[in-house]
Protein backbone atom coordinates (compact mmCIF):
# COMPACT_ATOMS: atom_id res chain seq x y z
CA UNK A 1 0.00 0.00 0.00
CA UNK A 2 1.43 3.37 -0.93
CA UNK A 3 2.27 5.82 1.81
CA UNK A 4 -0.49 8.42 1.74
CA UNK A 5 0.02 11.93 3.03
CA UNK A 6 -1.68 12.69 6.30
CA UNK A 7 -3.88 15.23 4.52
CA UNK A 8 -5.52 12.45 2.52
CA UNK A 9 -6.10 10.45 5.69
CA UNK A 10 -7.73 13.43 7.35
CA UNK A 11 -9.92 13.98 4.31
CA UNK A 12 -10.90 10.30 4.40
CA UNK A 13 -12.03 10.60 7.99
CA UNK A 14 -14.02 13.71 7.15
CA UNK A 15 -16.08 12.12 4.37
CA UNK A 16 -16.68 8.68 5.85
CA UNK A 17 -20.41 8.33 6.54
CA UNK A 18 -21.73 8.84 10.01
CA UNK A 19 -22.66 6.01 12.34
CA UNK A 20 -26.32 6.87 11.79
CA UNK A 21 -25.92 6.38 8.04
CA UNK A 22 -24.11 3.09 8.51
CA UNK A 23 -26.79 1.86 10.88
CA UNK A 24 -29.12 1.53 7.89
CA UNK A 25 -26.87 -1.06 6.24
CA UNK A 26 -28.13 -4.57 6.75
CA UNK A 27 -26.36 -7.92 6.70
CA UNK A 28 -25.46 -8.84 3.15
CA UNK A 29 -24.23 -5.38 2.16
CA UNK A 30 -20.49 -5.17 2.71
CA UNK A 31 -19.20 -2.11 4.60
CA UNK A 32 -15.99 -2.54 2.66
CA UNK A 33 -17.76 -0.84 -0.22
CA UNK A 34 -18.55 2.09 2.06
CA UNK A 35 -14.88 2.66 2.90
CA UNK A 36 -13.77 2.18 -0.71
CA UNK A 37 -16.38 4.69 -1.84
CA UNK A 38 -14.92 7.14 0.67
CA UNK A 39 -11.42 6.49 -0.66
CA UNK A 40 -12.68 7.06 -4.19
CA UNK A 41 -14.19 10.37 -3.15
CA UNK A 42 -10.84 11.41 -1.69
CA UNK A 43 -9.04 10.56 -4.92
CA UNK A 44 -11.67 12.42 -6.94
CA UNK A 45 -10.62 15.69 -5.33
CA UNK A 46 -7.79 15.84 -7.87
CA UNK A 47 -4.09 15.31 -7.93
CA UNK A 48 -2.25 14.47 -4.67
CA UNK A 49 -0.79 17.98 -4.37
CA UNK A 50 -4.31 19.41 -4.72
CA UNK A 51 -5.54 17.14 -1.94
CA UNK A 52 -2.69 18.24 0.31
CA UNK A 53 -3.39 21.91 -0.41
CA UNK A 54 -7.11 21.40 0.19
CA UNK A 55 -6.44 19.61 3.48
CA UNK A 56 -3.99 22.31 4.58
CA UNK A 57 -6.55 25.03 3.85
CA UNK A 58 -9.10 23.31 6.06
CA UNK A 59 -6.64 22.22 8.76
CA UNK A 60 -7.61 24.82 11.36
CA UNK A 61 -11.31 24.02 11.19
CA UNK A 62 -10.83 20.26 11.00
CA UNK A 63 -8.40 20.03 13.93
CA UNK A 64 -11.15 20.61 16.48
CA UNK A 65 -13.37 18.00 14.82
CA UNK A 66 -10.85 15.22 14.38
CA UNK A 67 -11.86 13.27 17.47
CA UNK A 68 -15.43 13.25 16.21
CA UNK A 69 -14.25 12.22 12.73
CA UNK A 70 -12.34 9.28 14.20
CA UNK A 71 -15.48 8.20 16.01
CA UNK A 72 -17.52 8.39 12.80
CA UNK A 73 -14.89 6.48 10.85
CA UNK A 74 -14.82 3.82 13.56
CA UNK A 75 -18.56 3.36 13.13
CA UNK A 76 -18.48 2.99 9.36
CA UNK A 77 -15.11 1.99 7.92
CA UNK A 78 -13.27 -0.06 10.54
CA UNK A 79 -14.11 -3.37 8.87
CA UNK A 80 -12.08 -2.31 5.81
CA UNK A 81 -8.31 -2.88 6.19
CA UNK A 82 -7.33 0.23 4.21
CA UNK A 83 -9.66 2.44 6.25
CA UNK A 84 -8.28 1.03 9.51
CA UNK A 85 -4.74 1.95 8.53
CA UNK A 86 -5.76 5.51 7.73
CA UNK A 87 -7.73 5.86 10.97
CA UNK A 88 -4.71 4.61 12.92
CA UNK A 89 -2.37 6.96 11.03
CA UNK A 90 -4.49 10.01 11.71
CA UNK A 91 -4.95 9.07 15.36
CA UNK A 92 -1.26 8.27 15.89
CA UNK A 93 0.02 11.49 14.34
CA UNK A 94 -2.63 13.78 15.83
CA UNK A 95 -0.85 13.59 19.18
CA UNK A 96 2.72 13.77 17.86
CA UNK A 97 4.80 16.64 16.57
CA UNK A 98 1.88 19.06 16.98
CA UNK A 99 -0.16 16.96 14.56
CA UNK A 100 1.75 18.41 11.59
CA UNK A 101 3.77 15.36 10.52
CA UNK A 102 2.87 13.33 7.43
CA UNK A 103 4.53 10.21 8.82
CA UNK A 104 6.20 8.94 11.97
CA UNK A 105 9.36 6.89 12.35
CA UNK A 106 7.44 4.02 13.99
CA UNK A 107 5.09 3.64 11.01
CA UNK A 108 4.52 0.13 9.62
CA UNK A 109 5.49 -0.72 6.06
CA UNK A 110 1.81 -0.86 5.10
CA UNK A 111 1.09 2.65 6.40
CA UNK A 112 -0.50 1.60 9.70
CA UNK A 113 0.73 2.19 13.24
CA UNK A 114 1.25 -0.34 16.02
CA UNK A 115 1.31 2.32 18.75
CA UNK A 116 -1.34 5.03 18.79
CA UNK A 117 -0.51 7.11 21.83
CA UNK A 118 -0.58 4.73 24.82
CA UNK A 119 -2.48 2.04 22.90
CA UNK A 120 -0.83 -0.99 21.28
CA UNK A 121 -2.43 -2.75 18.30
CA UNK A 122 -5.68 -0.91 17.59
CA UNK A 123 -8.32 -2.96 15.73
CA UNK A 124 -6.63 -6.23 16.69
CA UNK A 125 -9.72 -8.45 16.30
CA UNK A 126 -10.24 -7.20 12.74
CA UNK A 127 -6.63 -7.81 11.73
CA UNK A 128 -6.83 -11.36 13.07
CA UNK A 129 -10.15 -12.01 11.33
CA UNK A 130 -9.06 -10.60 7.95
CA UNK A 131 -5.98 -12.79 7.88
CA UNK A 132 -7.68 -15.93 9.17
CA UNK A 133 -10.76 -15.69 6.95
CA UNK A 134 -9.45 -14.00 3.80
CA UNK A 135 -5.69 -14.39 3.96
CA UNK A 136 -5.22 -10.61 4.07
CA UNK A 137 -2.15 -10.54 6.25
CA UNK A 138 -0.83 -7.02 5.61
CA UNK A 139 -2.42 -5.73 8.81
CA UNK A 140 -1.70 -8.72 11.02
CA UNK A 141 1.83 -9.57 9.86
CA UNK A 142 2.96 -5.95 9.96
CA UNK A 143 3.22 -6.26 13.74
CA UNK A 144 6.56 -7.43 15.04
CA UNK A 145 9.89 -6.22 16.35
CA UNK A 146 9.44 -2.57 15.23
CA UNK A 147 6.59 -2.31 17.73
CA UNK A 148 8.86 -3.56 20.51
CA UNK A 149 11.35 -0.91 19.48
CA UNK A 150 8.64 1.77 19.56
CA UNK A 151 7.64 0.63 23.03
CA UNK A 152 11.21 1.06 24.27
CA UNK A 153 11.75 4.44 22.60
CA UNK A 154 8.31 6.00 22.64
CA UNK A 155 7.79 8.86 20.18
CA UNK A 156 5.35 10.60 22.54
CA UNK A 157 6.03 12.97 25.40
CA UNK A 158 4.15 12.69 28.70
CA UNK A 159 1.95 15.62 27.77
CA UNK A 160 1.07 14.07 24.39
CA UNK A 161 0.25 10.73 25.99
CA UNK A 162 -1.99 12.40 28.57
CA UNK A 163 -4.09 13.91 25.79
CA UNK A 164 -5.06 10.42 24.56
CA UNK A 165 -6.44 9.37 27.95
CA UNK A 166 -8.55 12.45 28.61
CA UNK A 167 -6.16 14.44 30.79
CA UNK A 168 -5.94 17.09 28.13
CA UNK A 169 -3.58 19.97 28.86
CA UNK A 170 -4.81 23.49 28.14
CA UNK A 171 -4.36 24.61 24.56
CA UNK A 172 -5.99 24.15 21.18
CA UNK A 173 -3.29 21.81 19.85
CA UNK A 174 -4.51 18.91 22.02
CA UNK A 175 -8.18 19.11 21.05
CA UNK A 176 -7.54 17.17 17.87
CA UNK A 177 -6.16 14.14 19.71
CA UNK A 178 -8.74 11.31 19.84
CA UNK A 179 -9.35 9.53 23.11
CA UNK A 180 -8.10 5.97 23.39
CA UNK A 181 -11.59 4.93 24.53
CA UNK A 182 -12.90 5.90 21.08
CA UNK A 183 -10.32 3.72 19.35
CA UNK A 184 -11.15 0.75 21.56
CA UNK A 185 -14.79 0.98 20.47
CA UNK A 186 -17.65 -1.46 20.92
CA UNK A 187 -17.17 -4.26 18.42
CA UNK A 188 -20.45 -6.15 18.79
CA UNK A 189 -22.51 -4.58 16.00
CA UNK A 190 -19.64 -4.20 13.55
CA UNK A 191 -18.67 -7.83 14.00
CA UNK A 192 -22.21 -9.14 13.59
CA UNK A 193 -23.17 -6.87 10.69
CA UNK A 194 -19.84 -6.30 8.99
CA UNK A 195 -17.65 -9.37 9.39
CA UNK A 196 -20.28 -12.08 9.80
CA UNK A 197 -22.67 -10.33 7.39
CA UNK A 198 -20.23 -10.60 4.52
CA UNK A 199 -19.40 -14.20 5.41
CA UNK A 200 -23.11 -15.05 5.45
CA UNK A 201 -23.63 -13.42 2.07
CA UNK A 202 -20.72 -15.33 0.56
CA UNK A 203 -21.38 -18.78 1.98
CA UNK A 204 -25.19 -18.62 2.07
CA UNK A 205 -25.75 -21.27 4.75
CA UNK A 206 -28.11 -23.88 3.35
CA UNK A 207 -29.18 -25.81 6.42
CA UNK A 208 -29.86 -25.33 10.11
CA UNK A 209 -26.52 -26.81 11.19
CA UNK A 210 -24.58 -24.27 9.13
CA UNK A 211 -26.72 -21.38 10.34
CA UNK A 212 -26.24 -22.43 13.97
CA UNK A 213 -22.49 -22.80 13.46
CA UNK A 214 -22.33 -19.33 11.91
CA UNK A 215 -24.17 -17.88 14.91
CA UNK A 216 -21.71 -19.63 17.21
CA UNK A 217 -18.82 -18.13 15.23
CA UNK A 218 -20.36 -14.67 15.54
CA UNK A 219 -20.74 -15.13 19.30
CA UNK A 220 -17.13 -16.31 19.60
CA UNK A 221 -15.85 -13.31 17.63
CA UNK A 222 -17.87 -10.88 19.74
CA UNK A 223 -16.56 -12.52 22.90
CA UNK A 224 -13.00 -12.30 21.57
CA UNK A 225 -13.51 -8.65 20.69
CA UNK A 226 -14.72 -7.88 24.22
CA UNK A 227 -11.73 -9.69 25.71
CA UNK A 228 -9.31 -7.58 23.70
CA UNK A 229 -11.28 -4.39 24.36
CA UNK A 230 -10.88 -4.97 28.11
CA UNK A 231 -7.14 -4.31 27.69
CA UNK A 232 -7.81 -0.74 26.51
CA UNK A 233 -5.49 1.45 28.63
CA UNK A 234 -7.17 3.85 31.04
CA UNK A 235 -3.87 5.56 31.79
CA UNK A 236 -0.72 6.14 29.79
CA UNK A 237 2.38 4.11 30.61
CA UNK A 238 5.21 6.58 31.16
CA UNK A 239 8.22 4.25 31.15
CA UNK A 240 9.60 1.70 28.72
CA UNK A 241 9.16 -1.29 31.10
CA UNK A 242 5.53 -0.30 31.67
CA UNK A 243 4.86 -0.08 27.93
CA UNK A 244 6.39 -3.49 27.29
CA UNK A 245 4.31 -4.94 30.13
CA UNK A 246 1.15 -3.51 28.54
CA UNK A 247 2.24 -4.94 25.21
CA UNK A 248 2.89 -8.37 26.69
CA UNK A 249 -0.47 -8.40 28.46
CA UNK A 250 -2.43 -7.40 25.34
CA UNK A 251 -0.74 -10.08 23.24
CA UNK A 252 -1.53 -12.64 25.94
CA UNK A 253 -5.20 -11.69 25.85
CA UNK A 254 -5.15 -11.89 22.05
CA UNK A 255 -3.87 -15.47 22.33
CA UNK A 256 -6.77 -16.32 24.63
CA UNK A 257 -9.19 -14.58 22.28
CA UNK A 258 -7.84 -16.57 19.33
CA UNK A 259 -8.38 -19.82 21.24
CA UNK A 260 -11.99 -18.73 21.85
CA UNK A 261 -12.62 -18.31 18.12
CA UNK A 262 -10.73 -21.38 16.90
CA UNK A 263 -13.25 -24.15 17.80
CA UNK A 264 -16.18 -22.20 16.36
CA UNK A 265 -14.31 -21.46 13.12
CA UNK A 266 -13.24 -25.08 12.67
CA UNK A 267 -16.78 -26.31 13.28
CA UNK A 268 -18.28 -23.85 10.80
CA UNK A 269 -15.69 -24.54 8.10
CA UNK A 270 -16.05 -28.31 8.43
CA UNK A 271 -19.77 -28.01 7.69
CA UNK A 272 -19.25 -26.24 4.35
CA UNK A 273 -19.61 -28.15 1.09
CA UNK A 274 -17.13 -27.87 -1.77
CA UNK A 275 -19.11 -25.18 -3.57
CA UNK A 276 -19.27 -23.00 -0.46
CA UNK A 277 -15.55 -23.47 0.17
CA UNK A 278 -14.88 -22.47 -3.45
CA UNK A 279 -16.94 -19.26 -3.07
CA UNK A 280 -15.08 -18.43 0.12
CA UNK A 281 -11.73 -19.01 -1.57
CA UNK A 282 -12.72 -16.98 -4.62
CA UNK A 283 -13.75 -13.97 -2.53
CA UNK A 284 -10.51 -14.18 -0.56
CA UNK A 285 -8.52 -14.15 -3.81
CA UNK A 286 -10.54 -11.21 -5.15
CA UNK A 287 -9.95 -9.22 -1.98
CA UNK A 288 -6.21 -9.79 -2.12
CA UNK A 289 -6.13 -8.68 -5.78
CA UNK A 290 -7.96 -5.45 -4.93
CA UNK A 291 -5.52 -4.61 -2.16
CA UNK A 292 -2.08 -3.16 -2.80
CA UNK A 293 0.58 -5.81 -3.50
CA UNK A 294 2.21 -7.12 -0.35
CA UNK A 295 5.77 -6.03 0.18
CA UNK A 296 8.48 -8.62 -0.08
CA UNK A 297 9.19 -10.25 3.26
CA UNK A 298 12.62 -9.19 4.45
CA UNK A 299 14.35 -9.52 7.83
CA UNK A 300 16.38 -6.35 7.18
CA UNK A 301 16.16 -3.76 9.94
CA UNK A 302 14.84 -0.36 8.78
CA UNK A 303 17.26 2.48 9.47
CA UNK A 304 14.89 4.45 11.77
CA UNK A 305 14.65 1.42 14.06
CA UNK A 306 18.35 0.86 14.66
CA UNK A 307 19.56 1.30 18.20
CA UNK A 308 20.76 4.86 18.84
CA UNK A 309 24.47 5.23 19.53
CA UNK A 310 23.78 8.09 21.93
CA UNK A 311 22.75 5.79 24.78
CA UNK A 312 26.28 4.93 25.74
CA UNK A 313 27.51 8.53 25.49
CA UNK A 314 24.64 10.71 26.68
CA UNK A 315 23.69 8.51 29.63
CA UNK A 316 27.36 8.07 30.62
CA UNK A 317 26.92 4.45 31.65
CA UNK A 318 29.19 2.91 34.25
CA UNK A 319 30.56 -0.62 33.97
CA UNK A 320 27.56 -2.25 35.63
CA UNK A 321 25.14 -0.32 33.42
CA UNK A 322 27.11 -1.12 30.27
CA UNK A 323 26.92 -4.83 31.06
CA UNK A 324 23.14 -4.60 31.57
CA UNK A 325 22.82 -2.56 28.38
CA UNK A 326 24.76 -5.19 26.42
CA UNK A 327 22.37 -7.85 27.73
CA UNK A 328 19.44 -5.69 26.60
CA UNK A 329 20.91 -5.35 23.11
CA UNK A 330 21.44 -9.12 22.95
CA UNK A 331 17.81 -9.71 23.99
CA UNK A 332 16.65 -7.37 21.25
CA UNK A 333 18.77 -9.23 18.71
CA UNK A 334 17.14 -12.50 19.78
CA UNK A 335 13.70 -10.87 19.56
CA UNK A 336 14.40 -9.73 15.99
CA UNK A 337 15.41 -13.25 15.03
CA UNK A 338 12.28 -14.73 16.61
CA UNK A 339 10.06 -12.30 14.71
CA UNK A 340 11.93 -12.36 11.39
CA UNK A 341 9.91 -15.32 10.09
CA UNK A 342 7.86 -14.59 6.99
CA UNK A 343 4.14 -15.45 6.81
CA UNK A 344 3.62 -19.12 5.89
CA UNK A 345 2.61 -19.73 2.28
CA UNK A 346 0.95 -23.10 2.84
CA UNK A 347 -2.04 -21.89 4.87
CA UNK A 348 -4.86 -22.26 2.35
CA UNK A 349 -7.85 -22.52 4.70
CA UNK A 350 -9.20 -20.29 7.48
CA UNK A 351 -8.51 -22.85 10.25
CA UNK A 352 -4.91 -23.23 9.05
CA UNK A 353 -4.42 -19.47 8.98
CA UNK A 354 -5.86 -19.13 12.46
CA UNK A 355 -3.27 -21.68 13.60
CA UNK A 356 -0.64 -19.41 12.06
CA UNK A 357 -2.09 -16.50 14.06
CA UNK A 358 -1.57 -18.48 17.25
CA UNK A 359 2.03 -19.27 16.33
CA UNK A 360 2.83 -15.65 15.51
CA UNK A 361 1.24 -14.30 18.69
CA UNK A 362 3.14 -16.84 20.80
CA UNK A 363 6.37 -15.79 19.09
CA UNK A 364 5.59 -12.12 19.77
CA UNK A 365 4.84 -12.81 23.42
CA UNK A 366 8.13 -14.69 23.79
CA UNK A 367 10.07 -11.86 22.13
CA UNK A 368 8.43 -9.16 24.28
CA UNK A 369 9.09 -11.19 27.45
CA UNK A 370 12.80 -11.54 26.64
CA UNK A 371 13.21 -7.83 25.94
CA UNK A 372 11.09 -6.76 28.90
CA UNK A 373 13.12 -8.87 31.30
CA UNK A 374 16.43 -7.47 30.07
CA UNK A 375 15.06 -3.93 29.94
CA UNK A 376 13.82 -4.14 33.51
CA UNK A 377 17.26 -5.17 34.73
CA UNK A 378 18.92 -2.35 32.78
CA UNK A 379 16.35 0.21 33.91
CA UNK A 380 16.95 -0.59 37.57
CA UNK A 381 20.59 0.43 37.24
CA UNK A 382 19.72 3.91 35.94
CA UNK A 383 19.36 7.05 37.99
CA UNK A 384 16.24 9.21 37.66
CA UNK A 385 18.15 11.61 35.43
CA UNK A 386 19.34 8.79 33.18
CA UNK A 387 15.81 7.39 32.94
CA UNK A 388 14.51 10.79 31.83
CA UNK A 389 17.22 10.99 29.19
CA UNK A 390 16.46 7.45 28.03
CA UNK A 391 12.73 8.20 27.71
CA UNK A 392 13.45 11.31 25.62
CA UNK A 393 15.43 9.48 22.90
CA UNK A 394 12.46 8.40 20.80
CA UNK A 395 10.78 11.79 20.99
CA UNK A 396 13.74 13.47 19.32
CA UNK A 397 13.73 11.23 16.28
CA UNK A 398 12.58 12.70 12.99
CA UNK A 399 9.94 11.10 10.80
Amino acid sequence: MPKWPIGIAVALLTILPSSEAFAGIRIGVSPIGVARLAVGRVLSLGRPHHVRRHAHYRHARMAGDRSRNVRRAMASGVTDPAARKQIAAVAALAGWNNGRASGGWWEHDDGGYGWVGPMFWPFAIYDVYDYAMWGDGTGFWSYGYPDIHAAIFTPYSRTELAAYTGSRPAGRRYRKVPLVAQLCGDDSRLISEGLIGQLQQTVQPGNEAQRAALEDLATALITAGHMIRATCPAHAALSAPERLTIMQHRIGVMIKAQSTVQPALIKFYDLLDQEQEARLKMLAEDRRKMDAPARACSPAQPAPLRWPDEIGTRLRLNDTQRAAFKALQDANGTAREILSACPPDDTTTPPARLDAVEGRLNAMQQAVYLVNTALGEFYETLSDEQKAQFEAIGQKRAA
